[in-house]
């Protein structure tokens, strides 16, 4: 037998719900054949009082790192070693990196969210109101803040958590930030220019509405969207229909994967690679 064969694959998790449509797996794997390396990524779903179970289990299967996603983005961090500096601002962890023996949190959804923004616009003194208080919603605020923004408008259902993530904006950064307490189908504020739904609303659901006043979406609006699949949710199909500049999920996701492959392999992704294995799942290729 050749000696340069190696049965013994280097694993990277995925903990969430909803993962069965979740379409990282693919595009992982398809980056670790791209560069020749022999690993896999591994998805896992699981009730929320099983999460320290999980970690745990990782560590003891040496698992190199892994993803995180709704619902542990901040649930995770009492049960990690240590946190990289942006999540520790942001109190929200996406990306799981074994260094040294230790797991350590990372966020790289902020990061991916700015790289695609700035393919549109510039975040720098934009008035931004932000749908949603969770982890990925923690990790754009945070982000657009450090860059330059404004000011944030951070509309929740919940008020502790929306409250909280507000008080952080304004604690940390440089940007003013308010919070709205989301009660029925919220009107945009004719001040905002960029409007970001942060919630998992319209996740593999093309129809799901957010509950937004529509016809206050203006023309001159930026409107992102986090959701993948479908790219195109009814928020964007609508923004788009009202003149609004749009933005979709996609460029978010492809560039966080990047990030987090580089942690792990020590490897610089071809984010082209990344992004047409993506766009296969989502066409049904």
């Amino acid at each position: 037998m050749a000696t340069d064969w190696n049965f013994l694959q280097e694993l990277v998790f995925n903990f969430g719900h909803q993962l069965a449509t979740n379409p990282t797996q693919y595009m992982m794997e398809q980056a670790f054949a791209h560069h020749g390396l022999n690993w896999r990524y591994v998805q896992f779903e699981f009730t929320e009082d099983k999460l320290a179970d999980a970690v745990q289990a990782m560590r003891v299967l040496g698992f190199r790192g892994g993803n995180c996603t709704i619902p542990y983005k901040v649930a995770i961090i009492s049960h990690l070693d240590g946190l990289g500096e942006s999540a520790a601002l942001m109190e929200a962890v996406n990306c799981v990196v074994l260094r040294e023996g230790q797991l350590i949190g990372e966020n790289t959804d902020g990061k991916g969210f700015l790289q695609s923004f700035r393919g549109v616009a510039e975040p720098a003194g934009k008035r931004v109101t932000l749908l949603g208080a969770g982890g990925a919603a923690r990790a754009i605020a945070v982000e657009l803040a450090l860059a330059g923004a404004a000011s944030l408008t951070i509309v929740n259902r919940d008020a502790q958590r929306g409250e909280a993530l507000t008080r952080l904006i304004a604690d940390r950064t440089a940007a003013r930030a308010n919070f709205v307490p989301w009660d029925g189908q919220y009107a945009v504020d004719p001040d905002t220019e960029v409007l970001v739904n942060a919630t998992s609303v319209g996740m593999n659901d093309a129809t799901a509405e957010v509950a937004l006043a529509y016809d206050s979406l203006r023309a001159d609006l930026l409107v992102a969207d986090v959701i993948v699949d479908p790219p195109q949710t009814a928020l964007l199909r609508a923004a788009a229909e009202r003149g609004c500049t749009t933005l979709d999920g996609l460029g978010m996701v492809v560039n966080q994967a990047q990030i987090a492959f580089g942690y792990w392999t020590g490897i610089e992704a071809q984010p082209g690679v990344m992004r047409d294995a993506l766009q296969q799942v989502l066409q049904g290729e």
